[in-house]
């Protein structure tokens, strides 16, 4: 509860404190907030080991109850939510400070920063560290500095909404709570990329605004007839009267919530806001909705679709038109990709082809597949993260994202180039990065599960997505070719390496996507130990069984004793923490009256 909330409760004094004390007492506030709320999270991942769930449940209102719940699922979404929200705060730091000191003088001067006719004069080299030292290395004006700090006060006080929004969508326990959260990211988002933005920031921020939106009430439909239809909104009741739901009902359910996880996701046909939006949004915030965001829509698809409405007519009838729509958005993003000269373009394309990744392992209807897609997840983040904040250290030095201008800056800014060779290896897939594991897993997932079936079909579907990942090849060593490798142009003879800010936090990425690389285990045992709780069997060897009408329903069934040493099942349970461990014989219940810890029993 307090990591989701402080940050939201202490964006505003974040933001009158930016106007009074500068930008430094701002970025580090902000860091210290996330910090600890990350810290907050990580601490019952590390007791729930490789299985079992923790979550707090208060009374709420006639919709049900207000919870938040940490089990195999949540646990890597959250995690990396947090964990890139906190690191790339210290990297906006020097980008921000550049990008608000350009609109100052835009401001200045009367120019517009709506109109631009192209990306390099958004850009613009009037700020460009050519010589590698800071931006908090210039002279600014009395005017110059009160107008940075109430715009950089402003903008850590919005991302830190946007942060806790993301995390509250990948806690919540019931349907009009995760919509709640799913709209508190929207807004923020949106402001902060018109207030902060290039190119057409305000047309490409109502367009996102409209596009997510317009997603985002196609799927309140969807989660309103589940609600009503079984009796409930609780994650938990909806479950258990699923059955209850009638037939006629749920292929419009089901529909309704595609069509609405598949616009955040940037499918292909619902793809449209994507490429502008990453291409018009500041760097820092790029990294986020790209890295972060997006992907919860993979998130919604498993969570609402999958385990609440697991069944015969459910998951298994539709799973093969989003294992093809899944492959059709890997291949289209990567020729995309390979047409452009924006490298913001060309990561946005590559965004959607990475997003096809997950819709593919989604659709596999296998326990490897399904984990596979979750874990993709954290190594897209990690990968395409590094990418975006290679862009950002290039236009920090530079002034230009267009690559007919850039060249050779491997000699010039190394490091930078060490770390964006790191994240485009996690993105192509190469062992000992973490983004090989989660294709391998993935693709094994896939591969099982055309065979056991004996579908042409689903083999086809798989050769093809195998071969999709020679586009991704391409794009990724073309990009970093061009942008590395040969002359140097004239204007960029002094360029240097980006600063500590930049260069740390990239560090920080990279480490993390060799670390999963190597130890993938970290994520995996509670990721398959969850998805294997949605197949009716979960025997040693991973098979890709058919999810059932039962399974999930009778599952982690945690009874709870009260303080007054009466029994009530965790369904229907109000007011309780739980925190069930991986073997059913070891169950941890921590237990609250009102919103205090009593008690602790262990069954």
């Amino acid at each position: 509860m307090v990591a989701t909330f402080m940050p939201l409760i202490l964006s505003p004094v974040v933001y009158f404190l930016g106007r009074r004390k500068g930008i430094n007492i701002t970025t580090w506030l902000t860091f210290g907030i996330l910090a600890i709320s990350t810290t907050l999270v990580i601490i019952p991942c590390i007791d729930l080991g490789s299985g079992g769930s923790y979550q707090e449940i208060f009374d709420w209102s006639q919709l049900g109850h207000f919870g938040l719940k940490l089990d195999g699922l949540s646990i890597p979404f959250a995690i990396t939510i947090y964990l890139l929200s906190t690191v790339i705060v210290i990297y906006s730091k020097p980008y921000m400070v550049r990008k608000i000191l350009i609109q100052f003088d835009q401001l200045k001067h009367s120019k517009s920063t709506t109109d631009s006719s192209s990306y390099d004069d958004a850009e613009s080299e009037l700020y460009s560290a050519k010589d590698g030292k800071s931006m908090s290395s210039l002279v600014l004006t009395t005017d110059q500095k009160s107008y940075l700090n109430e715009q950089l006060g402003l903008y850590y006080s919005l991302y830190l909404v946007f942060a806790m929004g993301m995390l509250g969508t990948v806690l919540a326990t019931n349907l009009f709570e995760f919509y709640v959260f799913f709209e508190l990211m929207l807004v923020p988002s949106f402001f902060l990329i018109a207030f902060f933005g290039y190119g057409k920031r305000r047309r490409t921020s109502l367009m996102f605004f409209f596009w997510a939106h317009v997603g985002a009430v196609i799927m309140l439909l969807g989660l309103m007839a589940m609600g009503f239809l079984s009796g409930g909104f609780d994650y938990d009741v909806v479950k258990a009267n699923v059955s209850q739901i009638p037939s006629a009902w749920i292929a419009v359910i089901v529909a309704a919530l595609i069509i609405g996880f598949a616009v955040k996701l940037g499918a292909f046909l619902v793809h449209i806001w994507l490429p502008d939006t990453y291409t018009d949004a500041p760097t820092p915030i790029t990294v986020l909705i790209s890295s972060a965001m997006t992907g919860i829509g993979a998130y919604g698809l498993i969570r609402i679709w999958i385990d609440l409405l697991s069944g015969p007519g459910n998951y298994s009838d539709y799973a093969i038109y989003i294992n093809i729509w899944g492959l059709i958005t890997m291949i289209y993003g990567g020729v995309m990709a390979l047409m452009q000269k924006d490298i913001k373009r060309v990561l946005a394309y590559s965004s959607i082809s990475s997003m096809g990744y997950l819709l593919f392992g989604i659709g596999s209807e296998s326990v490897l597949g399904i984990s596979g897609a979750i874990f993709m997840y954290v190594t897209h983040a990690l990968g395409k993260g590094l990418l975006f904040m290679m862009v950002g250290a290039v236009i920090l030095q530079t002034g230009t994202r267009n690559m007919d201008k850039l060249g050779g800056l491997g000699g010039k800014m190394p490091y930078t180039a060490v770390f964006a060779m790191i994240g485009g290896l996690t993105i192509i897939g190469v062992p000992i990065t973490s983004g090989f594991m989660s294709e391998w897993v993935l693709f094994n997932g896939a591969l099982q599960n055309a065979v056991v079936d004996w579908s042409s079909l689903k083999a086809v579907s798989f050769a093809l997505a195998i071969s999709a990942t020679i586009l991704t090849s391409a794009y990724i060593l073309w990009m970093y070719k061009r942008i590395f490798y040969g002359v140097v142009p004239e204007t960029l003879k002094n360029v240097r390496d980006s600063s500590k800010y930049v260069l740390i936090t990239m560090g920080i990425l990279a480490s993390l996507t060799l670390i999963l690389g190597l130890y993938p285990d970290l994520l995996y045992k509670p990721i398959i130990a969850y998805v294997e709780n949605l197949y009716d069997e979960s025997p040693n060897e991973l098979k890709p069984v058919k999810i059932g009408a039962a399974s999930s329903q009778n599952n982690n069934q945690t009874n709870t004793t009260l303080g007054n040493g009466a029994s009530e099942e965790q369904s229907g349970g109000v007011n309780n923490v739980t925190n069930t461990l991986g073997t059913p014989q070891t169950q941890k219940t921590h237990l609250i009256s009102g919103n205090h810890l009593v008690s602790y029993v262990t069954i």
